[in-house]
């Protein structure tokens, strides 16, 4: 594993400090016109959730700046509780990359959950003035988050050779 980020100068808080569940039962307020609930509904608990968790590890504000991925796998209905675990998988200076799994359950039933999705989203810490600051390097705890850390790192590297080479398109003409 490539070396944990020290720029920040903050000492490092461990993985597990910061992890959430939210959880939230879907309703009929919830379902679009095939009666499952909306993706958007969906990924707005797992913005939120993962702004906890950046918030929580940053120590103040975080802001979503970008979703890198989200995969939706099954689909979820009505009555279903929707448990949306959230932790931080890598630390930049002022950047942080979110790892959240969704998982839904009958609210009746004692069946286990079943996975419904998963994402990715990078959050920047800003102060007071919406400026970047320092965030604490993530210090893994297990085997399970070591991989998660280099795993974003892959993840981010995709990032920005796919940014730059954007850019480059940009200067050609067509």
């Amino acid at each position: 594993m490539a070396e944990l980020p020290e720029a920040s100068g903050l000492p490092g808080k461990p993985t597990a400090a910061s992890r959430t569940t939210l959880s939230h039962i879907m309703t009929q307020n919830d379902v679009n016109l095939l009666g499952t609930v909306h993706g958007g509904v969906i990924m707005k608990l797992v913005d939120d959730a993962a702004g906890a968790v950046a918030g929580r590890h940053s120590g103040g504000p975080a802001v979503t700046a970008s979703m890198d991925e989200m995969v939706f796998l099954e689909p979820v209905k009505v009555g279903d509780l929707v448990h949306v675990h959230a932790q931080v998988n890598w630390t930049g200076r002022t950047s942080m990359e979110i790892g959240v799994k969704v998982l839904a359950e009958r609210w009746n039933e004692s069946t286990p959950a079943t996975r419904v999705g998963t994402a990715y989203l990078v959050f920047a810490a800003v102060d007071e003035e919406g400026k970047p600051r320092p965030v604490p390097p993530v210090v893994p705890g297990d085997d399970r988050d070591r991989r998660r850390y280099q795993e974003a790192e892959i993840r981010r590297t995709h990032r920005l050779a796919r940014r730059r080479e954007i850019l480059e398109s940009r200067q050609r003409p067509l």
